[in-house]
């Protein structure tokens, strides 16, 4: 007991800081989706529609640079610095490659997503838009997500308070600005609201990336000259690794985009719903990842080590806390409803089922969480692998499931949030099973290697 209230006491100085950063930013996000919301629920459609997309492509790089979250990890706790370091300066190198590709496709042919989606022609045009202001992100997102694997391996990720604060401030305000056309500026609607983000952006990066400059607490941080010199073969060994993350993550998203198209063949009001609902869930989720953040770094710390109970404990205090997260929410869910969802629409058709919505999507945080923690545990074991094959399954189950519900019995929106809750459900009873089997494998093996030493 004493040691899960130390790796709780470990999980949340890494977790707390990354979630206040990301609290911080999904609490802008949602004041981002108040203010769309206030245009039209067309508005809100388009955003939904294009940024789930756009998110999907940006989460392929973050995934890749999961693998190397896994091997710095590692390497950390079995004190190898040189090949930590090594392996930094490589992801810092070569990381950037695949995020200009991302920029140039989003800023010169985003229809062609949509229209892959049947985007309904009503909102496309909107949708473009969004794409096009926004896609200047990917062009730093190579350099952050090595940032970001940089800070988390090394335990250090208190900077991403700033980080998120400056960032949703500076993103508020200007879409204030932008949006509604203040201070002398027109009003750009929901390209407004892509540029407010990507500005905002560009100034939390710069925040980070000067404290990573001057900051002499950073034990695995590379030199300028090893970047510069870096080999490309440290990166490949990364992509071994995350390449199964980044396939899992866009599984995942895959099976999200396929939703949203079910979604646009309901009617462009549900595709509207999807986005708010979802929106409203998503704050609960940011500190859950932030959780499985902290459970990846230490869990692959642990396995570096040899410590096989240790990164069981990682993964049963995370679940500790994660399961306090999501019953918090679903309070909140059951007692405030109508007020949550009235801060996004003004339509009473909706307004009226939240309580509905709202309850389905909290009983979807406990097997989500569940995955999202459980799922870091087997990773920072070394066997991502895994996740990708129960993530496959689970994105044909959706997109089987909502085909037959929607095309075939013509079933509405809250059929569909319902069999989201039984994939995460399935795939949570998975992912269970998995890592009780190589924690045990682990302990023998462990035992089996003491007993010949002792020999």
């Amino acid at each position: 007991m004493n040691e899960r209230k130390s790796y709780i006491k470990r999980i949340l100085a890494i977790a707390v800081p990354i979630m206040l950063s990301s609290l911080i930013s999904e609490l802008q996000m949602m004041i981002d989706r108040i203010f769309i919301g206030k245009l039209s629920l067309d508005c809100m459609s388009a955003v939904g529609n294009a940024s789930t997309p756009i998110w999907t492509t940006m989460n392929i790089i973050f995934s890749f640079t999961t693998g190397a979250t896994i091997i710095v990890s590692q390497a950390y706790g079995a004190k190898e610095i040189d090949k930590a370091k090594n392996t930094l300066a490589s992801l810092f190198k070569y990381n950037n490659v695949l995020a200009i590709l991302l920029f140039l496709f989003w800023m010169i042919c985003p229809q062609v997503a949509f229209s892959l989606m049947h985007v309904d022609e009503s909102i496309i045009g909107m949708s473009v838009d969004y794409a096009r202001f926004y896609s200047p992100i990917f062009v730093l997102t190579g350099i952050g997500a090595s940032v970001s694997c940089m800070l988390q391996a090394s335990q250090k990720t208190k900077i991403m308070v700033w980080y998120g604060a400056t960032r949703s401030l500076a993103n508020v305000a200007l879409d204030y600005v932008l949006i509604f056309g203040h201070l002398g500026l027109p009003a750009m609607g929901v390209k407004g609201a892509a540029l407010a983000t990507t500005i905002a952006e560009l100034l939390g990066d710069m925040i980070v990336l000067i404290y990573v400059l001057v900051s002499k607490e950073l034990e695995l941080k590379p030199s300028f000259g090893q970047i510069l010199k870096a080999k490309i073969k440290p990166y490949f060994e990364t992509l071994k690794y995350g390449s199964a993350a980044a396939a899992e993550e866009f599984a995942w998203n895959l099976g999200n985009l396929y939703l949203i198209v079910m979604m646009n063949e309901i009617s462009v009001e549900a595709a509207g719903i999807h986005s708010i609902v979802f929106g409203v869930e998503l704050i609960a989720v940011a500190l859950i990842c932030a959780i499985g953040t902290a459970t990846l770094s230490l869990s692959g710390y642990e396995t570096g080590r040899g410590n096989v109970r240790g990164v069981r404990d990682v993964v049963i205090s995370s679940l500790i806390l994660c399961g306090a997260i999501s019953a918090f929410n679903l309070l909140l869910f059951i007692l405030f409803p109508e007020p949550i969802l009235s801060c996004f629409t003004k339509d009473e058709t909706v307004i009226a089922l939240a309580p509905l919505y709202l309850l389905i999507v909290g009983i979807d945080l406990f097997p989500k969480s569940g995955n999202i923690i459980i799922g870091s545990g087997i990773k920072g074991y070394g066997e991502p692998s895994w996740m990708l094959k129960t993530q496959l399954f689970g994105t044909v189950f959706v997109i089987a499931a909502s085909s037959a519900m929607v095309l075939g019995f013509h079933m509405g929106i809250i059929e569909i949030f319902i069999m989201v809750v039984v994939d995460e459900t399935l795939r949570l009873i998975l992912n269970s099973w998995k890592l009780c089997r190589i924690s045990k494998k682990s302990e023998t093996g462990k035992v089996q290697t003491s007993e010949q030493s002792g020999n």
